[in-house]
């Protein structure tokens, strides 16, 4: 391979060699030394060493001067069209070639009546000479090149009616489509302010060709020369809509905004004249307000629905959107008005292109504070005297400015909700717990009331349960159910349909002894439960817990008490009335394996999860009986000296040669290192150095020996030399 590759390079050199011979040698002959440059161009272009051979040996050079001396216009072409070739190959060709010299040579060529090809040469070799390279954009200005360039760009198309099939107006056109490419290298990539200033001289000359011509030969060039000359120069934007230049773009845009929907082409071209409007106001937003009475954000609006437009297209629009609506209320009122916010909203949730969505976020911002004003009234908003009596001349002259309020406050809320989307029901948890915690801390405390009350009062426990459970009934009553019923009757009939606690305290009234009482709350608990549908709860949770609390209460407290006894009942009414507020969509999602579905779980820490979870709904009560079945069985199975192992095999097998059978460790037998293998370890050393498992692998060491040993064993023979002779 490589000898083929050395055979093709030597043949390159011996075929640029003979070439240059060739040219040096047919002085007289123009057609050979036309074949000669055209082969060298070809050989250049096939090969990107064949550029550099021929820079050091001097061909570059005598081509060079070859176009400046030979008196065939056919060579001068083709001689300046094989120099623009290689200077595009090869940057050290380039930079050989960029000498003052040359161009003042080139603009030589541009300067006289030369024919039209020798000119699209020259405009061509300037081109590549400028092109990402700043010594190029100096030397084009101060040799007097880019003079001739934009006397060129004025001169060579003479009439608006562009007809290009005539072949010489063609040929016309092409010279003035490169001179416009080259002002473009020439004022950017990289940026040069000395250009972009002088070439600001040709805005008046474009602004013609604009209004009078709107085909896209014509449009395309010069909205590339406009925007490459107006980026990041503040004095050329000024300059530009003091020319009335921004005008001119938005009647252009406005016209193949409306043909766009004919043809295809005018929606690609509506994008060309998008991105220079941007180029335009992207630094200054105050120049926004220049394109309000054009309503350019409508027809953008429109331009963006277009089908045929891909992502990049469409992120252009919304930039350019994002502009206009920065710091000109009309026009962010103009994108309210005509739907544009929901536009923006539907784009950023469904498109995938992150750069689309940084577009449309800007749009969204920069239109909030329109949105702020809008869906409240006048009265209410702090405006200022201008604001407001913007606001008011906008009312004036629009009959539906309610309609648009709601839709204001529809997207208003909308753009919340996503800016609070992250964090909001963390948020949410939160406040459930602390509203948990403090209603539980005032039912323990009324609770202990009731018990010191009844241990101290005796017989007249029955009538202070009463006098706290009034207590108790008030406090839910103002500080839980104020928003789910309207007056005091609902409330109480609230109450009294949905806590079976009353029943349970009639009962009580008439039967005195502990089993009565707990029977009693039991019962009635059963038949109001399912009454007044609370099928939502787990039945194991509503029985269970009064009769295990009752329990406890029997071996403290001899006294009857049903209160006590349907203390858990009361704890989960508070909590299922507090759910009926402000955490009604939490407690729908009592299991924990349901509620974390966003965090990122795996196959450990979801099963303790769902361990600890005490309210796990059907779902996942069956996957954790699941699991611990499994775990049981296996637990079984390993008992009964069953070989099911879930190590892996590699530590299995480790762990089998380090144990007997019994499972008891084994140290390895020891065998001491024979003569012949001390000679094969010095052997080895000395040849290939402290690589101890290639050492191993190359002698015969005995079975079992390892490479640390070899390396346990050289450097104890290197400390006592005497032991290596043992």
């Amino acid at each position: 391979m490589e000898s083929e590759d050395t055979k093709k390079t030597q043949e390159m050199k011996t075929d640029l060699n003979l070439l240059l011979e060739c040219l040096k040698h047919q002085m007289d002959n123009a057609f050979s030394q036309k074949e000669a440059l055209v082969t060298i161009h070809s050989i250049c272009q096939q090969n990107s060493n064949a550029s550099i051979y021929f820079r050091e040996i001097g061909g570059l050079m005598f081509v060079k001067n070859l176009a400046k001396s030979s008196e065939h216009s056919m060579v001068k072409e083709a001689a300046l069209y094989t120099l623009g070739a290689i200077a595009e190959k090869n940057v050290y060709c380039q930079q050989t070639l960029c000498t003052s010299e040359l161009f003042e040579d080139l603009t030589w060529f541009l300067s006289n009546d030369s024919n039209i090809n020798l000119k699209r040469m020259s405009v061509y070799v300037i081109l590549v000479l400028v092109s990402n390279n700043r010594t190029g954009q100096t030397l084009v200005r101060e040799t007097g090149c880019i003079t001739v360039l934009s006397r060129l760009f004025r001169t060579l198309l003479s009439k608006h009616e562009l007809d290009l099939s005539d072949k010489n107006v063609f040929q016309s056109y092409q010279l003035w489509s490169s001179v416009c490419s080259t002002l473009c290298v020439c004022v950017n990539n990289p940026q040069n302010d000395e250009n972009q200033m002088f070439c600001c001289s040709l805005f008046p000359h474009a602004n013609e060709w604009l209004k009078n011509c709107m085909k896209p030969e014509i449009i395309r060039p010069i909205c590339s020369f406009i925007a490459l000359t107006l980026a990041n120069n503040t004095y050329a934007q000024k300059y530009f809509i003091s020319v009335g230049g921004l005008d001119v773009l938005a009647q252009v845009l406005m016209q193949l905004e409306s043909d766009s929907h004919e043809t295809l082409s005018s929606a690609k071209l509506a994008v060309v004249v998008t991105k220079t409007v941007d180029a335009c106001i992207a630094d200054n937003p105050t120049f926004g307000i220049v394109l309000c009475k054009y309503h350019i954000v409508s027809k953008l609006l429109a331009l963006l629905l277009h089908e045929s437009l891909d992502s990049g297209e469409k992120f252009s629009i919304m930039l350019t959107l994002g502009h206009c609506t920065e710091d000109c209320e009309e026009n962010q009122y103009d994108l309210f008005k005509h739907n544009g916010l929901p536009l923006m909203i539907q784009a950023l949730t469904e498109s995938q292109n992150e750069e689309l969505n940084k577009a449309a976020t800007f749009v969204l911002y920069n239109c909030k504070k329109i949105t702020e004003k809008l869906s409240l009234s006048l009265g209410e908003y702090p405006f200022d005297e201008n604001e407001a009596q913007q606001l008011k001349d906008i009312n004036v002259n629009e009959k539906n400015f309610e309609e648009h309020w709601k839709k204001a406050k529809e997207i208003l809320h909308r753009i919340e909700q996503l800016e609070r989307e992250g964090n909001r029901e963390e948020i949410q948890r939160e406040n459930y717990q602390d509203n948990i915690s403090s209603m539980n801390v005032s039912i323990q405390n009324t609770w202990k009331n009731l018990h010191g009350d009844h241990i101290g009062r005796g017989t007249k426990a029955e009538d202070k349960d009463k006098s706290h459970f009034g207590q108790l009934q008030s406090y839910k009553s103002h500080g839980v159910m104020s928003k789910a019923c309207t007056n005091d009757d609902q409330m109480k009939t609230t109450l009294k349909s949905a806590n079976p606690v009353h029943a349970c305290y009639r009962q009580s009234e008439r039967n005195k002894t502990l089993y009565k009482a707990k029977s009693s709350c039991n019962q009635n608990l059963h038949e109001e439960t399912f009454e007044n549908n609370f099928a939502s709860q787990s039945s194991d949770h509503v029985f269970k817990h009064p009769v295990h609390i009752t329990k406890n209460i029997k071996q403290q407290l001899p006294v009857t008490d049903p209160f006590t006894l349907c203390s858990d009942i009361i704890n989960k009414e508070v909590v299922s009335f507090l759910a009926t507020d402000s955490c009604s969509k939490i407690l729908t999602y009592r299991c924990s394996g349901c509620i974390a579905v966003e965090k990122s779980l795996n196959s450990r820490n979801f099963s303790k999860l769902l361990h600890s979870c005490p309210y796990q709904c059907d779902r996942h009560r069956v996957i954790v009986e699941a699991e611990d079945r499994y775990k049981s069985e296996l637990r079984k199975s390993l008992i009964c000296n069953k070989k099911i192992l879930l190590t892996p095999c590699r530590r299995r097998r480790l762990s089998n040669e380090s144990t007997t059978p019994g499972g008891i460790k084994t140290r390895r037998t020891r065998k001491n290192f024979t003569e012949e293998e001390v000679n094969y370890l010095f052997n080895g050393v000395k040849k290939m150095g402290n690589h101890w498992n290639l050492i191993l692998w190359s002698f015969p060491f005995q079975q079992g020996r390892k490479a640390v040993d070899l390396a346990h064993k050289y450097h104890k023979l290197t400390k006592r030399p005497e032991c290596a002779a043992s």
